[in-house]
């Protein structure tokens, strides 16, 4: 029997549009783009917007760390955990100011988990942030 399940983390932040956190299609658990946003709220962890909602300032380590705590809510929710992490998309606004920090962290938090990894820059992400994490997750051991 396939698997063919949606799943809306209830701790994880609302998605922004017509999709789910993640889909899980047999042995494998997609995740939508995370961000560092916080459920139910508008302020947006790390970063400092002007009152035209313009980023003003922000602080990828705070946005980073968010981040990581998102992408493991709705992992968690979906039952599986951070070790059955096996791919990671990186989307950065700042390549050369942010990776440093992003690649640092990502040692930490990633350590022993040998998941792959890709690191893009993009212009803008849909939402005032800094950072995005795309993430596919072999649930097949959960």
């Amino acid at each position: 029997m396939v698997i063919n399940q949606i799943i809306n983390s209830e701790r994880a932040p609302e998605p922004v549009g017509a999709y789910p956190h993640a889909r899980r299609i047999g042995d494998f658990l997609f995740l939508s783009g995370v961000g560092p946003r916080e459920r139910g709220q508008k302020k947006i962890p790390g970063v400092t917007l002007d009152e035209a909602g313009n980023i003003i300032d922000y602080d990828i380590r705070v946005q980073t760390e968010s981040v990581f705590r998102n992408i493991r809510y709705i992992i968690e929710d979906a039952g599986a955990s951070w070790s059955d992490i096996v791919d990671v998309t990186v989307f950065l606004t700042n390549m050369k100011k942010d990776f440093p920090i992003v690649n640092t962290l990502y040692a930490e938090y990633f350590a022993g988990i040998n998941a792959c990894r890709t690191t893009i820059e993009i212009g803008a992400l849909p939402t005032p942030i800094a950072v995005e994490l795309k993430v596919i997750v072999y649930v097949g051991n959960s």
